[in-house]
């Protein structure tokens, strides 16, 4: 069988961060997959972390978990979400990772005696790397992290430029994306930064093929003609990246402007006319659903900065798209639920939420939040430390084991109903030693999570140390509280419920990895329609009948 002829974009950033460089590469996969492609995506970071798994989610955002166990950037949340490519550890390379590797072959004498350089020898790496995760797919879209111009990026903006030369012209295609400003005392459009953020690109080497311009309104084909002249791009190879309501719109938005069609043609890729029909449907469900909006609280301690919960964040928009209605986040500081109490901060919500987290601050908000869901019969959802809590509240309130706790955040409770798991109690090294990735749960029958799922087993991420305790399970349970999910193999608990209220479902693991628009996890598609019935039966409303694509 004939290996496929792999082509590669490669998507670099200019003039400011944060411009949505994940996004256009997830929506370009996104349309390439369904013109009959087959794709994946990397991420390359140039932070000297190895990865971001120890990085504060103020500084880095959420950390994205991969089926094998990878701690990785958030913008393979992206990728995963808008096609279905699967990313692996493989997919996200850090210059932490990339130095780390050079090395560790330098100290096993792998390189004969030779100097150690960044050319070579890193930029080798770094093409290596490439290469590695580009086995038999028709494309591989190359993010390149940070802005063109910052020192720590040079070695990745090498790298991509010699691999035009290993692979040949005509498979190789660089997109360079730039600001557009509006500078509302002129009131004009800016080229300027862009021109300067190209001339940058191009005393690296590069010339792009592309330019994605980000703005915020529309742009004449004047301005677009006058940007192509000078940054020496074709007249049709300058698009634009407009601020959209939804993300999920962005793929339609570009195939709009025919960026998939151009692409094609340029890497003389023969490809069918995209289908596009579900991005429509998910986009017409967002903009215009048919049941109204539900109000979900989410108490957690990053809620000032909401990329911390972006996968969560999304994957509750997902569960609104299967039930046909909005859904609107509500983020409480579990702090302000300690200093003013869950009758307030929590008041008119329809459902309750407890994601994952680190640390002491805000438990006992979190807790606070839990015991208001659970009395109130508010449809309530924990994951990972969320279930936790969960366990925590029940063993406090029900069981009445005064000072309950768990072990991360008191090591000296008298009642450890959550503990730390026997493999981690000799771990040192914080960075990649939590149980991560894919693990197996035997679903009970009769339960909540088994109607749900609608199968006996599953499979899903983890990133956690600590775990419900096993010495208190059988007491929790005659109290009534239902293990509904198990791991078979270390027999730990890995969902819980409660039989006795409207919608009360815990998960150790983290659904929010593998939930898409396409595709929502049933989980969130679950825990939304239950605040659905919550508003509808609070409110007095007459249920409106799901409405089907």
């Amino acid at each position: 069988m004939r290996s496929k002829k792999t082509k590669f974009i490669f998507v670099t950033g200019g003039v400011v961060s944060s411009l949505g460089k994940g996004l256009a590469s997830a929506s370009i996969g996104a349309l390439l997959e369904n013109r009959g492609l087959d794709i994946t995506l990397i991420k390359l970071d140039p932070y000297i972390n190895v990865d971001p798994g120890t990085m504060s989610p103020f500084q880095h955002g959420e950390v994205f978990v991969t089926e094998d166990g990878g701690e990785t950037d958030m913008d393979l949340g992206h990728y995963e979400r808008f096609t279905h490519a699967r990313m692996s550890r493989l997919n996200n390379f850090t210059s932490g990772r990339i130095y780390n590797a050079v090395i560790t072959k330098e100290r096993r004498g792998e390189y004969l005696g030779k100097t150690v350089q960044v050319i070579p020898h890193i930029t080798d790496e770094i093409k290596a790397s490439i290469r590695q995760a580009s086995q038999d797919v028709d494309v591989v879209i190359v993010e390149v992290g940070g802005t063109v111009g910052d020192i720590e990026s040079l070695p990745f903006l090498e790298a991509i430029r010699q691999m035009r030369y290993d692979v040949g012209s005509q498979n190789a295609v660089y997109i360079h994306l730039t600001l557009l400003p509006y500078i509302g005392a002129a009131g004009e459009v800016k080229t300027k930064p862009t021109q300067h953020s190209v001339m940058k690109l191009r005393e690296i080497g590069i010339q792009p093929d592309f330019l994605l311009c980000r703005t915020d309104r529309e742009i004449s084909r004047e301005l677009k003609d006058k940007i192509a002249m000078f940054c020496n791009v074709d007249n049709g190879n300058v698009f634009t990246s407009p601020d959209v309501r939804s993300i999920y719109e962005l793929p339609l938005e570009l195939h709009r402007q025919g960026l998939d069609e151009r692409l094609a043609e340029v890497l003389n890729i023969w490809s069918r006319a995209p289908h596009l029909e579900k991005w429509e449907t998910i986009v017409r469900k967002i903009y215009e659903p048919a049941r109204g909006e539900v109000t979900v609280a989410i108490v957690g301690k990053y809620v000032n900065l909401t990329e911390s919960y972006k996968s969560l964040n999304e994957s509750l928009l997902h569960g609104g798209i299967a039930n046909d209605v909005r859904v609107k986040l509500r983020f409480v500081d579990s702090q302000d639920v300690e200093a003013q109490g869950p009758e307030s901060t929590l008041a008119g919500v329809d459902a309750v939420l407890v994601p994952g987290g680190f640390g002491v601050r805000g438990t006992e908000g979190k807790i606070a939040a839990v015991r208001y869901a659970r009395e109130q019969k508010l449809p309530f959802f924990g994951i990972c430390l969320g279930l936790q809590m969960a366990v925590v509240e029940f063993s406090r309130t029900v069981l009445g084991l005064k000072g309950a706790n768990s072990l991360e955040f008191d090591e000296h409770t008298a009642h450890p109903v959550v503990t730390l798991m026997e493999s981690q109690v000799k771990v040192q090294d914080k960075g990649g030693t939590m149980r991560l990735g894919s693990y197996a749960c035997a679903l009970k029958d009769g339960t909540v999570a088994r109607k749900l799922y609608a199968q006996d087993a599953i499979q899903e991420r983890h990133r956690h140390r600590y775990e419900v305790n096993n010495a208190y399970r059988g007491r929790l349970q005659e109290a009534g509280l239902v293990i509904s999910g198990h791991n078979p193999e270390l027999n730990l608990v890995e969902m819980i419920e409660l039989s006795d209220h409207p919608y009360f479902v815990g998960c150790q693991f983290h659904p929010e990895f593998k939930s898409k628009p396409f595709a929502p996890h049933p989980l969130f598609s679950g825990f939304i329609g239950a605040a659905l019935a919550q508003r509808d039966s609070t409110r007095g409303a007459a249920p409106v009948p799901p409405v089907r694509a």
